[in-house]
């Protein structure tokens, strides 16, 4: 058992300087490599279309209206 222990800790010892090496080895080339642009191309026409096509809200949105009361509380004198 001792000597299994000791050719694990000599092995993990010799393995430990290769695997920063290994690591650095499996980036990619950045500046050699083109990028490819697979997303789609953008109609502006066809954006700005759709966006008109929103109607306007008859009343202004308030966020914090479950917030409020109907009527504000009266201190009493």
């Amino acid at each position: 058992m001792k000597t299994f222990t000791i050719a694990t800790v000599i092995l993990s010892l010799l393995a430990l300087p290769a695997m920063p090496a290994y690591a650095q080895g499996k980036r990619p080339h950045t500046g050699e490599e083109k990028k490819k642009d697979d997303r789609p191309k953008v109609d502006e026409q066809a954006y700005k279309a759709a966006l008109e096509r929103i109607p306007e809200p008859k009343e202004k949105y308030d966020p914090w209206a479950v917030t409020k009361t109907a009527e504000p509380a009266k201190k009493p004198k």
